[in-house]
């Protein structure tokens, strides 16, 4: 039977859709720590992203009435 919660030894490799060698410096930066979405470091990363799209914003059409029904259909 198999079992979920165990792993091979060795490297472990992204296979969507197949196998791919991940370099070590994307496993490495993977291996970091998440930053905290209500902590000081995220306001400012999102503080900076938002004044950097600020000048591109305009190019994307403002929606004048919902965009789908009460079902979720799109319309």
């Amino acid at each position: 039977m198999l079992t979920l919660d165990s792993h091979p030894a060795g490297l472990h490799f992204l296979q969507i859709p197949g196998p791919t060698n991940v370099p070590d410096r994307v496993l490495r930066a993977i291996d970091n720590v998440t930053i905290d979405h209500r902590g000081p470091k995220f306001a400012v990363l999102g503080k900076a992203a938002l004044v950097n799209m600020l000048p591109d914003l305009h190019r994307f059409p403002v929606s004048t009435g919902p965009l789908c029904n009460q079902r979720g259909d799109f319309l």
